[in-house]
């Protein structure tokens, strides 16, 4: 869109700010930004060439045409960074102004040169429970999942993440504070109350720069009906805002499995169980979901949730590879067969043909989930994992970089951020991920554990042990992530006190699943190479997931040169 003072709009919209050509002035929600003459005119010059890079030469004498500035370079640089701070930008990571080294700027934020504007990106934010009843919270939350998925269906249209938008539930602010804050264009925001088998849903559509309500609507309706409710919603709100929906978005949009109210209720709770990421709620999902299926079995979004569950289990340790990811695959190979253009569905059985190490498999099924749905988060989420299993670091931190781009407040996907920086020996890297990952959220375990293995792996004993202690508090005593502190017991040179874990875990094992491998990791921080290559090879045959961490665990490197792990290594079969 090309904007100029002579022939284009007077007045020029992007994200929360509005430039009036004409009177010189930048405001922002109505309020006017102090801006010297020059600032303005870099800014009126770079919208008038939106897109394109105006060189610096352009723009002095643009600013000086009669060359009475001696310094040009200098006045130059001062005009734009009054500019950037103007407008809460930075080189660095630029939302508006973009440097290019040795030629110039451009200016790369999305324009609308009406007070309404296109609306590109949009919140959707918690639906509130009117029944305020605390046991009906799943049903909130579900919808609200439920109606952020099927907008995220269209291409055009940049929808928040579920784990964003849920920072806002309770949160009584202004909108157009909440919209900056998620730099979006637009907030749904709404209603929901349950009545026996009925439900009624008030969603309204607000313009975050004018506080404008664009569009509202009221819908009462069976409960069995709520997932074509859903396409109907985001259908609505597509229309409204004329976001361009391709007839490929839209047979999508469309497809609406009729589902038993029933089986629908049993996998609301299913998701809020498995959002709690715990290994209790992992059990009450699994629970659910089995509910589901058994109400409805065509119901290919309960086999997808299911299968991570199952896979989840293996995944932290939980189960073995049988009891974890072979049925994950099954279970997701059944979602597939219901529903073949499930992105979700691909990204499921990729991730548990991952543990199962079928490979080659498994990238396969996770470029085709990003094919489907490029905006699903926990499929670039899962396929940066695999990548840096495979050693492959720079296209695992590309992956997540657009996984935390899609869900930035996912402390799951900034702690596999930090793992993978803790692979690929960057220790310094990663202790500052993970300690970002626990400012996000200092309750998460995972993230104290992994930040304990960093410090471990720099030798730094004593923070490395407070670190693992903290988060095996906070995930009440895991016999998982026992075998971590078991490793970094040994690693300190407590040889008694990982020996006192080894003990312990052999009588849990008795009860539950302890996987060979995490055992092999104590001994090898002992310095017991023999004891750590039998345990592994105790690993390999029952296809312990853990094992496709075998190329790039730092904890094994002395043992690399050994010929037994070399021949354990090519019997893995991972991929050149």
């Amino acid at each position: 869109m090309a904007t100029s003072p002579s022939t284009g709009p007077q007045v020029v919209h992007f994200g929360v700010y509005e430039a009036d050509l004409r009177a010189g002035e930048l405001l922002k929600q109505g309020f006017r930004i102090r801006l010297r003459e020059q600032s303005f005119q870099v800014l009126a010059i770079l919208l008038e060439h939106h897109g394109d890079v105006v060189t610096r030469e352009e723009l002095s004498k643009r600013l000086w045409p009669n060359g009475t500035f001696v310094d040009f370079e200098q006045g130059l640089n001062a005009a734009v960074n009054r500019l950037r701070e103007a407008l809460g930008d930075s080189p660095e990571n630029p939302r508006f102004i973009e440097t290019l080294a040795r030629r110039g700027y451009r200016f790369i934020a999305s324009l609308a040169a009406s007070p309404v504007g296109r609306i590109q990106s949009l919140a959707v934010l918690p639906l509130e429970n009117l029944s305020r009843d605390p046991e009906q919270e799943y049903f909130a939350e579900g919808l609200t999942e439920a109606l952020i998925t099927t907008l995220a269906k269209i291409g055009a249209l940049r929808v928040v993440s579920r784990t964003t938008a849920m920072h806002y539930k309770g949160v009584h602010r202004p909108l157009p504070e909440i919209a900056r804050e998620l730099n979006v264009d637009a907030i749904v925001e709404g209603t929901v109350q349950r009545s026996g088998a009925r439900v009624c849903i008030s969603a309204q559509l607000v313009h975050a720069l004018t506080d404008n309500h664009l569009w509202a609507e009221t819908y009462d309706r069976d409960l069995g009906d709520v997932l074509a409710l859903q396409s109907e919603v985001a259908q609505a709100i597509a229309r409204e805002v004329q976001v361009k929906v391709t007839p490929q978005e839209q047979a999508h949009l469309a497809q609406v499995h009729p589902v038993d109210p029933e089986a629908f209720e049993a996998y609301l709770k299913g998701r809020y169980h498995w959002n709690r990421r715990s290994r209790e709620g992992l059990g009450k999902a699994i629970q659910y979901f089995q509910q589901a299926i058994a109400k409805d079995s065509t119901y290919a979004a309960a086999y997808a949730g299911l299968a991570d569950c199952h896979s989840a289990l293996a995944a932290w340790g939980f189960a073995s590879a049988g009891e974890g990811c072979g049925k994950a695959k099954e279970l997701a190979q059944k979602a597939l067969e219901i529903d073949d253009s499930s992105a979700e569905a691909h990204a499921s059985l990729a991730y548990a043909t991952m543990f199962d190490h079928g490979f080659a498999a498994a990238e396969r099924e996770f470029e085709r989930s990003i094919e489907l749905n490029p905006r699903y988060a926990t499929a670039h989420e899962w396929y940066g994992f695999y990548l840096a299993s495979m050693g492959r670091y720079e296209e695992s931190y590309t992956e997540l970089q657009r996984a935390i781009r899609l869900d930035p407040h996912s402390s799951i996907i900034h702690t596999i951020l930090g793992y993978v920086y803790l692979v690929s020996r960057r220790y310094e890297q990663a202790i500052a991920q993970f300690a970002k990952t626990i400012e996000l959220d200092d309750t998460f375990a995972q993230a104290h554990f992994y930040l304990g293995l960093a410090y471990m792996y720099k030798s730094m004993h004593e923070p490395a042990l407070a670190a693992m202690q903290k988060g095996f508090q906070l995930a009440h005593s895991s016999s998982f992530l026992l075998t971590w502190l078991g490793e970094a017991y040994a690693a300190a040179g407590y040889a008694d006190e990982a020996q006192k874990i080894l003990e312990q875990l052999n009588e849990i094992s008795k009860e539950l699943y302890v996987t060979p491998y995490f055992v092999a990791r104590i001994y090898a921080a002992l310095g017991k190479k023999d004891e750590a290559l039998t345990w592994l090879e105790t690993a390999y045959p029952e296809r312990a997931p853990f094992m496709i961490y075998l190329k790039i665990d730092p904890r094994f490197d002395d043992l690399r040169s050994d010929p037994r792990f070399q021949d354990l290594l090519r019997r893995m079969n991972f991929p050149s």
